[in-house]
C-alpha cells in the first residue's frame, strides 16, 4: 500500500508538471504595443514607417531577449485595454509607473524618466499657480499623467482641454486655440524646437511629483506574465550595460534621459 500511494504521488506530480509546461507561455514571438503620435519618442515617418526613441529601444530589447518582435500601433487611450484584451503582450510606450496603472497592469523596472513641464505663449504673464491660470484653456493629452496632474491640481481653475495624440495639441497651441500645454518635458522641447514652436516658451518649476508622474517611464505586460516581465527587467539591464542604450540615447538626447 505504501509503495502504490509514492507511485502514485509520483505519477501525479509528473503529471502536474506536464500540465504546468504546457501551460508556459513560450515566448519567441512578443507583439508590442506602440502610439506612434509621441515625437520624439514615437512617431510615423514621411514612409508611414514608425520611428522614434521607443521605437529603438523596443527593437533592441527585443534583439537582447532572441525574440521575434512586432510592433502593434494603437491609440493612447485604447492603449491599456488592447492589452488587456491580448491584442498585443507588452506597451512600449512613454507609459508612466504610477499606482493607479498598477491596478490593471504590471510593470517592469524604468527605462527611462523625465520630469514635466508647462509651455506658455512667448512673454505671457502667467505663472504656474492657479490663481495665475484661472480661466486659462490648457492642452493635454487625453488619459496622460498630465492629463490627471492637471485634472487634479487645477481643474477648478483652468479650462482642460484633452487631445486624442500630443500632436494635436501642439497644432492647436502653435494656431492659438491653446493658452497652455502641460506635458513630458522632451516632446514640449521638441515642439518648441520645431518652427510651429516659436511661439512658445516654458515656464515654471520642473514637475516630477512621484504622486503623479509615478517612477519612471516603463514597460506594461499583463499581471501573471512574470517571465515576459523578467525577460524584459534582464534586457533593459543587458543593453545598459553593453552600451546599446546609450548609442540610442544620444541619437535623440543632449542629456541622460534615463533619470537618477
Amino acid at each position: 500500500m505504501r509503495v502504490n500511494r509514492i507511485a502514485r504521488f509520483v505519477a501525479a506530480a509528473a503529471f502536474a508538471g506536464f500540465v504546468a509546461q504546457a501551460g508556459a507561455k513560450d515566448w519567441e514571438q512578443v507583439r508590442v504595443g506602440v502610439e506612434g503620435a509621441f515625437p520624439p519618442f514615437s512617431y510615423v515617418d514621411s514612409d508611414g514607417e514608425l520611428q522614434g526613441f521607443d521605437i529603438d529601444i523596443a527593437h533592441a530589447l527585443c534583439k537582447e531577449m532572441e525574440v521575434e518582435c512586432s510592433l502593434v500601433q494603437q491609440s493612447w487611450s485604447g492603449i491599456i485595454p488592447g492589452l488587456l484584451v491580448r491584442k498585443y503582450d507588452a506597451i512600449i510606450a512613454s507609459m508612466s509607473i504610477t499606482e493607479e496603472r498598477k491596478k490593471k497592469v504590471a510593470f517592469t523596472d524604468k527605462y527611462y524618466q523625465t520630469p514635466a513641464k508647462w509651455v506658455r505663449h512667448e512673454g505671457a504673464d502667467v505663472t504656474a499657480t492657479a490663481e495665475s491660470l484661472a480661466g486659462k484653456t490648457v492642452g493635454v493629452q487625453r488619459a496622460s499623467i498630465g492629463d490627471r496632474y492637471v485634472t487634479d491640481n487645477y481643474g477648478d481653475a483652468v479650462n482642460v482641454r484633452r487631445y486624442t495624440s500630443q500632436e494635436d495639441a501642439f497644432l492647436d497651441m502653435s494656431t492659438g486655440r491653446l493658452d497652455l500645454l502641460f506635458a513630458d518635458m522632451v516632446p514640449l522641447q521638441d515642439f518648441l524646437d520645431s518652427k510651429a514652436g516659436q511661439c512658445c516658451e516654458f515656464f515654471g518649476p520642473d514637475v516630477t511629483d512621484e504622486r503623479w508622474l509615478g517612477e519612471g517611464i516603463g514597460i506594461a505586460v499583463r499581471k501573471g506574465d512574470d517571465e515576459l516581465r523578467r525577460m524584459f527587467n534582464d534586457a533593459i539591464a543587458g543593453i545598459r550595460a553593453d552600451g546599446t542604450y546609450e548609442r540610442i540615447q544620444n541619437e535623440y538626447f543632449e542629456f541622460d534621459v534615463y533619470g537618477d
